[in-house]
């Protein structure tokens, strides 16, 4: 089974994806890079990929294929334009943590529901279902709600708020919409009881990730 390197810019989802992937994968060969100050950088850019945010990308991306990666995986959703300019500049295959759910929203319906708690990830998400809809010749309305005092909440130690801003918004989308996307990792937790309560798909990036590395992790 080929290596995995995972670059992550919050500490929490390199716990999330080592309990992930040692259960879906028990032989496989992995280690996470962490750059936390990318993501305030970014927030404060207004999620602009400035030149300084591309350069360390790609830095990360050329340290990881040095100590022996032969996939890397960006966990950020809020990085995604980023990725694909460092893609040409790399020799290993790179993974966004959303293209698997990119694919699978754009299959199941196309009324589409975005649930975003930071405005880096408002664009990049909804970018992204746009191009897997061309990739797929489909036409998609998407319908986003952001939710910037979830992020505020969870940041603060407020996990019960984040989850309650979070829930209320993917329940109201789903009134109008035909599946909810909960575009970043940090909400993750919350799919499965959501998609018990709503009478639509909830989607969730990581598990949809994790599954889709197969293709990329055989020898």
């Amino acid at each position: 089974m080929k290596r995995l390197a995972l670059i992550h810019t919050v500490l929490f989802l390199a716990d999330m994806f080592k309990k992930k992937l040692s259960t879906r994968y028990p032989n496989l060969s992995s280690f996470h890079v962490v750059d936390e100050s990318l993501l305030p950088e970014l927030m404060k850019s207004g999620g602009v990929m400035t030149p300084g945010i591309v350069r360390r990308l790609a830095g990360q991306a050329v340290l990881a294929c040095d100590a022996g990666a032969d996939v890397i995986l960006f966990t950020c959703s809020s990085t995604s334009p980023a990725v694909d300019l460092v893609r040409p500049l790399i020799d290993v295959p790179i993974i966004k943590i959303d293209d698997p759910l990119a694919d699978l929203a754009v299959r199941t319906g196309e009324k589409i529901g975005v649930v975003c708690t930071t405005q880096t990830t408002l664009g990049p998400s909804q970018n992204l279902i746009r191009e897997h809809a061309a990739r797929q010749g489909k036409q998609v309305d998407i319908r986003a709600r952001l939710e910037t005092a979830a992020f505020e909440a969870v940041m603060a130690g407020d996990k019960t708020r984040h989850d309650e801003l979070v829930k209320r918004a993917a329940t109201e989308l789903s009134r109008e919409c035909d599946v909810v996307v909960l575009a970043q990792a940090s909400m993750a937790h919350l799919a499965a009881e959501l998609n018990e309560s709503l009478t639509v798909p909830v989607l969730a990036g990581p598990d949809l990730c994790v599954e889709a590395l197969a293709d990329y992790l055989k020898d």
